[in-house]
């Protein structure tokens, strides 16, 4: 490539809350891995055709860095997940360079114990941190996207904003495009409400759809089209990992189960019976299992049941959508949107609004794709 094209080549940053975890992990690798075409584009929607036309920032434009509060490198970590199965073998190796590259721009997190900065200082700094790497690398724009551990539901009137909420606020103080991944506060809070509002920025919802939550946005429409009455559904979820360990806490899985039960009363119009359990199983790593057992009644008051099990990564499910929503979100921005997008809850267990089936979801990602090509 001649420095020429490397000087006018448009770029675009991703700011990662949660850099140096499994999900920031994989998605800076895969990026890579498929920038260098050594693995095919799978569980990416947006390079697929009916986005080609969409104006969407390429690849290998994406530049990474973000925040967290771990010090284990990205190298390393990449390291960890081959072990664990998550990453292809000879992956971090061949993608070395790019991973210590996005290391170098992770800045420390917080608020840490013992720091005495309250909530706007520490916002001021963590925007501070975003312009200055958008400035250096003399990017387009960058868009944030959280995708650090859940964190508990603040409590009601409390006196500071919860971490993921500081994080939203710097993304909007730096005048970027946001996505919360988690099932944290992020934007969702009226303290930010009105800040959002001059930001004029697009957003979009909360807590990443992966795995039985996206069965659930399946399943559920099924039943209410077929008239079948879903008398209770029940589920498990048994993982390890960082998420493992982050749910063990009742409050984080509290915050993590709501966005899965919202999604079975906006479909079906009630919350059937049941609750979600949610096991840190450590020996499990990043690999999860979900069951999922429903009991629906059939014609005449036939009472019936359906089994379901899904076995994932729970980070090779994620960054694909996570590497999608940065560069719609990046799109989005350059095309003069701004505001929720309630387009993007094909996503989210818990969107800004829109259908809450998974095919309708589709079908609105769609129009928004040929929304963005059109405004080229």
């Amino acid at each position: 490539m001649s420095a020429e094209h490397r000087v006018t080549e448009v770029r675009t940053g991703v700011w990662l809350v949660g850099a140096r975890g499994s999900v920031a992990t994989t998605a800076v690798a895969g990026c890579a891995a498929l920038a260098a075409g050594l693995h095919p584009p799978t569980g990416m929607v947006t390079e697929t055709g009916p986005f080609a036309s969409a104006g969407l920032p390429p690849l290998a434009s994406l530049v990474f860095g973000g925040h967290d509060t771990a010090a284990a490198p990205l190298p390393k970590r990449a390291e960890e997940l081959t072990h664990g199965g998550v990453l292809p073998h000879g992956l971090a190796t061949a993608v070395h360079a790019e991973l210590a590259a996005a290391d170098a721009e992770i800045r420390p997190g917080g608020p840490q114990p013992g720091d005495t900065r309250g909530d706007q200082e520490l916002i001021a700094a963590f925007a501070a941190d975003i312009a200055d790497f958008t400035r250096r690398h003399g990017l387009a724009r960058t868009v944030v996207v959280n995708v650090a551990s859940t964190e508990p539901a603040p409590d009601e009137g409390a006196a500071r904003l919860a971490p993921s909420s500081l994080y939203a606020a710097a993304a909007l103080r730096a005048g970027c495009p946001y996505a919360n991944f988690t099932p944290s506060t992020g934007l969702r809070t009226s303290a930010l409400e009105a800040e959002a509002a001059r930001a004029a920025v697009p957003y979009a919802g909360r807590d990443g759809k992966t795995g039985q939550t996206l069965l659930r946005s399946v399943l559920a429409p099924m039943f209410l089209q077929r008239a079948l009455a879903v008398r209770a559904w029940s589920g498990a979820n048994l993982l390890g990992g960082g998420d493992g360990a982050a749910l063990a806490d009742p409050a984080a899985a509290a915050a993590k189960n709501a966005g899965k039960e919202r999604v079975l009363a906006d479909t079906l119009g009630h919350t059937p019976e049941g609750q979600v359990h949610i096991d840190d199983v450590p020996a499990l790593g990043d690999w999860k299992t979900a069951w999922d057992h429903i009991a629906f009644d059939g014609f005449l008051g036939s009472r019936m049941v359906l089994q379901t099990i899904w076995q994932g990564c729970d980070s090779a499910l994620a960054a694909p959508l996570v590497l999608d929503l940065a560069r719609l979100l990046a799109r989005a921005q350059e095309a003069g949107l701004t505001g929720p997008r309630p387009e993007l809850g094909f996503y989210f267990k818990d969107p800004d609004g829109g259908p809450a089936a998974l095919a309708d979801q589709y079908a609105a990602l769609l129009a928004f794709g040929q929304r963005l090509a059109e405004a080229r």
